[in-house]
């Protein structure tokens, strides 16, 4: 559907969807070679990753840094930078990348665990689950706003015994390069401090598309996990 403004939103549709598709295939190929290994470095592995995306999709850009975290890093949020480390065995350990394929933005994040480590294993599998309920509840209610959806992410992962790590759980997500995300654009974000519908057209009358984030702690024993795709959009 073509909207006044001359937008085609369907093929804005489609375009987010083929990039996500495209770091699904992404990610799929970092598990199979075992990229994410035990004695590499976080950096490493981020290159290897980015290297790939170069060599299956002829890309090189990224629109947000790239995340390899492990270990206790694990426990920070998008904005903190905690020291590189080595990767070590029964380490849980999450990406988080923003490939651009073809001028559209992709952002997709995934959790591993190398071990057998119960817990950490519970929290890898509590994440998708919980991104799902996430999901559920932004279909039932067509007028939630982005401190609703937040809300609602952290009572999530609250009643699964974990702690919720982010200070958002998702934001806008589109054509490259999209409108400026900062920490002042409140309204980019589901976050606290977003009052606003999250269906609703941004600034040059495109519908909002956005990335739902998940970011579970468990404080005690200091690791955390990140699962993360689109929203409001469906492969």
């Amino acid at each position: 559907m073509t909207t006044s403004t001359g937008i085609d939103e369907a093929a804005r549709a489609r375009n987010l969807i083929e990039a996500e598709r495209k770091a699904v295939a992404l990610f799929d190929e970092v598990t199979r070679r075992g990229l994410v290994a035990p004695g590499r470095r976080e950096i490493e592995v981020s290159d290897a990753v980015r290297d790939l995306a170069g060599d299956l999709f002829g890309t090189d850009r990224h629109w947000h840094k790239r995340i390899v975290r492990s270990g206790p890093n694990t426990l920070s949020p998008y904005r903190d930078n905690p020291p590189d480390r080595v990767i070590e065995p029964g380490d849980i350990v999450f990406l988080d990348f923003g490939p651009v394929f073809a001028e559209w933005e992709a952002d997709f994040g995934r959790t591993y665990v190398l071990g057998d480590d119960p817990r950490k294993l519970r929290l890898r599998d509590d994440l998708p689950v919980i991104w799902q309920a996430g999901r559920e509840y932004f279909e039932r209610h067509p007028d939630i706003t982005g401190a609703e959806l937040y809300a609602r992410m952290t009572e999530l992962a609250r009643e699964a015994g974990w702690v919720f790590g982010g200070p958002h759980s998702g934001h806008l997500v589109g054509e490259f390069p999209h409108e400026l995300i900062d920490k002042d654009l409140v309204n980019s974000y589901i976050a606290p401090a977003n009052n606003r519908p999250l269906r609703t057209l941004d600034d040059a009358g495109r519908q909002c598309h956005w990335i739902l984030e998940v970011h579970l702690v468990d404080q005690e024993r200091t690791f955390g996990g990140f699962y993360e795709q689109l929203l409001t959009l469906m492969s």
